[in-house]
């Protein structure tokens, strides 16, 4: 048998608990690929500009640092937010529970109908 997480039985269920401990790469997956972005696109203005591409090292550093500073303030941003909604949702649901019954569990031989395939000769 199948050991995991219990299935939620209430709709408060699924906004409350401990929350899984994100993974390292999807912590900082944002901020890498902005440093990336920014680096790329200054090498892309050097090329643009008839430059060697990887002249005025300082520029580089300071687009991969701004990007890099930019997507890491907006994806926390964004944890924010998320965070801010699931709270809302989570206090609407408290204090309206006779709007959000629990959950009744169903089969796939309940949901699915009977099927029968259609072949053409």
């Amino acid at each position: 048998m199948a050991t995991g997480p219990k299935p939620a039985t209430t709709p408060l269920e699924l906004l409350s608990g401990p929350l899984p401990e994100q993974p390292l790469l999807s912590k900082y997956y944002l901020p890498i690929a902005g440093g990336l972005m920014g680096f790329i696109a200054v090498v892309g203005a050097n090329y643009i500009t008839r430059r060697p591409m990887f002249s005025g090292i300082q520029r580089h550093v300071a687009g991969a640092a701004a990007m890099a500073g930019i997507t890491y303030i907006v994806d926390n941003y964004r944890n924010d937010y998320y965070a801010e909604k699931d709270a809302v949702l989570r206090h609407y649901i408290q204090l309206h529970p006779e709007d959000f019954p629990p959950f009744d569990r169903k089969q796939y031989k309940d949901v699915l109908e009977p099927w029968t395939p259609i072949r053409n000769n």
